[in-house]
């Protein structure tokens, strides 16, 4: 079995395949992150033993999920396996080890947020032992399938594709290639001139000649200075605007990708990708310039230390070699460790978010102290993140600085040796001192631009996982058009549902819908009824195509919903869902949501249907009054309204209600229920909701139960079969059974 070889994982949610991943590539197959997290159905939670076992079956891997004691995982045949760590995490057993002189045990774990650790069997216990003695493991062989199988292509990071942020600041590039250019000559002429100074001037004790080199020392370090002063302005003019170029390409990107895509995401995650924007920025803009011209200046020197002295030369050369290759060996250890505290510190904006945005539960239910608790619990890991960070740079740095000190020192005694065999002048020595002080400027600089080439590729694989996924909208899809004909091909026009099962976690996970076959016909309300967690709301996302079923079938007319573009099909429908969201803006631009142009009449329209005009003459400002995170602070019942005015005022072929009016007093109901009676006419509508008052009119009424139906009919029809429906709505109409 080839080296065992350790993958971090990239978001908080990826330990899972990123542990699938280590196994695969120690037994030979090279597998991404993006692919196994594919196939193990992540979600906001994390993944299961089950999605894991799911992604393993895909890659050819026989797979057991077992619950063992610690005697029975000791046996070599399990190894590598993975470990359900903490009750919240997966790690890698890959080996076990005993101690020297004695019968101890190390555990040799890769956990994709740590690295790679041992532990002792108490530590072992204490972590993965879940019940009694006992603790969840999932056993991995690999099949001849895994063998057959052909990996999938990993994607790769290109730089070059990085550069053409920078093709649209040709002039401003070229300005500073001059600049860095002019400074690299100004650079240059000075051992000559302080050769000269000590040569000429001070043995030849000839004051003229040390007047004009100070004067050109003066003039050439003024010049050097202005150019200094342009570069860095152009830089940050550049940098700036490089740097909002990728930050909205990464905007762009995110907003194409489906919902499925941010249910496996936190905040946090995004925050930091962000983030990693500035590192790329900086390494095109900064490092990327002083390092070409750091080694055009090096190249320079080195032809010129050539000249003085090829002996020098060639211990410089030894000895920086040596110390380029020790500060190498540190980078796969800055790899993990920058993994780590990108982790970390996903968590701790995740954790100060929900501090902020759930201030109100948190004082309501008293848990300031746990939450406090648990902030600094994350800032000690970070901290000890952070303590290795800077023990690897005292390491990398101190070995690398010994070995420049030595090959000071060497250059020293030989360029000394040289003048006292009168190889050499003393201005050549001083010469070939600065000589050496200016080739060790671009040699840290060399070692700086690896360092920020790693941060950048670590940056880079992070937002690839971004850019390579699939866009929402695929080319060549329908765009919705609609006509006043009712009948298609001789059927009545509308939604049509046929034989549907969902599940949100992959093939073997629960059904969240099963068998559903409906028909929503056109220009009449559907409501759907049913207890919390029948699948009403999940129903409702399917039919805007923010989900794919697992098995069957959407028609809208004639036409496959999977084939419709879905911004074109959600530009047809007017949605109020549970969890709306009011933007912080004006209550106009929170209405009027679209690109198009303005309309004050069906504004009107939609603030009189939701019945909220009184609400806005009593702000000074009325429609262009501030509201959300920046502004003025609403009621639910003031979000729901402003919700279904922003669904009105599309004047959608759709609508879809999902617990549209539950936050609303009963006055306000019953006004908003009459007023969008009439805006109903001649329009498909589909309501979720729990009061009666809201459904006892629609043309049919869908009872779910348990992702199933159970009973469908209008409203009399229901309560004359006194089943589900009339045991959901007895209390609310005061029936007698």
């Amino acid at each position: 079995m080839p080296k065992f070889s350790f993958i971090a994982q990239h978001d908080q949610m990826d330990c899972g395949p990123a542990c699938l991943s280590m196994i695969a590539r120690s037994y030979g197959k090279v597998y991404s992150l993006q692919y196994l997290r594919e196939n193990s159905y992540i979600t906001k939670d994390g993944v299961s033993v089950l999605g894991i076992r799911e992604a393993a079956s895909k890659i050819g891997f026989d797979s057991e999920s077992v619950k063992i004691s610690l005697q029975e995982l000791n046996t070599p045949d399990h190894f590598p396996c993975i470990l359900h760590w903490n009750q919240n995490h997966f790690v890698v057993l890959y080996a076990i080890e005993k101690r020297l002189f004695s019968n101890e045990i190390n555990y040799k774990i890769a956990d994709p947020g740590f690295g790679l650790i041992k532990v002792n069997e108490e530590r072992l216990k204490k972590s993965w032992v879940s019940d009694g003695n006992k603790g969840v493991a999932i056993l991995l062989d690999p099949t001849q399938e895994f063998y057959s199988l052909a990996e999938p292509p990993k994607p790769k990071t290109r730089f070059k594709e990085l550069f053409k942020y920078l093709y649209p600041y040709k002039k401003q590039m070229v300005q500073l290639f001059s600049g860095l250019f002019g400074g690299s000559l100004i650079t240059l002429t000075f051992p000559f001139l302080a050769q000269t100074l000590v040569d000429k001037g001070v043995v030849q004790k000839d004051l003229g000649i040390i007047y004009t080199i100070l004067i050109a020392q003066i003039c050439l370090y003024t010049g050097s200075v202005l150019i200094e002063i342009i570069r860095n302005w152009i830089t940050l003019y550049v940098g700036s605007r490089v740097n909002i170029s990728i930050i909205s390409d990464f905007l762009k990107k995110i907003l194409k990708l489906p919902i499925r895509f941010f249910d496996t995401k936190l905040i946090g995650d995004f925050n930091q990708r962000i983030q990693d924007q500035d590192r790329i920025e900086k390494f095109l803009t900064s490092q990327s310039l002083a390092t070409l011209f750091s080694v055009v200046n090096f190249s320079v020197f080195f032809f010129v230390l050539f000249f003085y002295s090829p002996k020098i030369l060639g211990c410089y050369l030894i000895l920086t070699a040596i110390a380029i290759g020790w500060s190498l060996s540190f980078f796969h250890s800055r790899k993990i460790l920058d993994y780590q505290k990108f982790q970390s510190r996903s968590d701790n904006q995740e954790s100060i978010y929900e501090l902020i945005n759930g201030i109100q539960e948190i004082k309501l239910n008293s848990v300031e102290k746990y939450k406090r608790e648990k902030w600094e619990n994350i800032q000690v890991k970070l901290f000890g993140i952070n303590l290795r960070i800077l023990k690897l740079d005292q390491l990398q740095m101190t070995g690398f600085d010994f070995i420049n000190s030595i090959k000071n020192i060497l250059v020293t005694f030989i360029a000394a040796k040289e003048v006292i065999n009168a190889n050499l002048t003393l201005g050549a020595m001083l010469s070939i001192s600065y000589i050496i002080g200016q080739m060790n400027s671009p040699v840290n600089q060399l070692i700086a631009f690896f360092r920020a080439l790693q941060d950048a590729r670590i940056s880079m694989e992070r937002l690839n996982d971004i850019h390579h996924q699939a866009d929402e909208e695929i080319p060549g899809q329908l765009s919705m058009s609609f006509d006043d004909n009712q009948v298609t091909n001789g059927r009545q026009k509308g939604i049509k549902i046929k034989n549907l099962s969902f599940q949100y976690e992959g093939p073997k996970s629960a059904y969240t819908l099963k068998n559903i076959n409906l028909f929503i016909p056109e220009g009449q309300t559907t409501a759907i009824v049913g207890e919390s967690g029948s699948g009403k709301t999940t129903l409702m996302k399917l039919l805007l195509k923010f989900y794919e079923p697992s098995q069957g079938t959407i028609h809208v007319d004639d036409h496959n919903l999977n084939d419709i573009s879905a911004k074109s099909w959600r530009n047809n429908c007017g949605v109020v869902m549970q969890e709306g969201y009011i933007f912080s803006d004006t209550i106009e631009r929170n209405i009027y949501t679209g690109e198009e142009e303005f309309d004050q009449a069906k504004f009107n329209q939609s603030v009189a249907i939701a019945n909220i005009k009184s609400f806005l003459v009593s702000l000074p400002l009325r429609e262009n009054t501030k509201i959300g995170a920046g502004g003025v602070g609403i009621s639910g019942g003031q979000k729901q309204r402003l919700l279904i005015a922003r669904a009105v005022y599309k004047s959608p072929k759709y609508m879809f209600f999902d617990e549209a009016t539950s936050s609303l007093d009963a006055d306000n109901e019953r006004v908003i229920h009459d007023n969008l009676q009439s805006f109903f006419e001649n329009r498909t509508v589909v309501v979720i909701a729990h009061r009666l008052s809201t459904v006892r009119n629609a043309d049919q009424i869908i009872v779910l139960k348990d992702g199933e139906i159970v009973e469908n009919g209008d409203h009399q029809e229901l309560i004359s079969l006194k089943g589900r429906y009339f045991e959901l709505v007895k209390n609310q109409l005061e029936l007698s059974v």
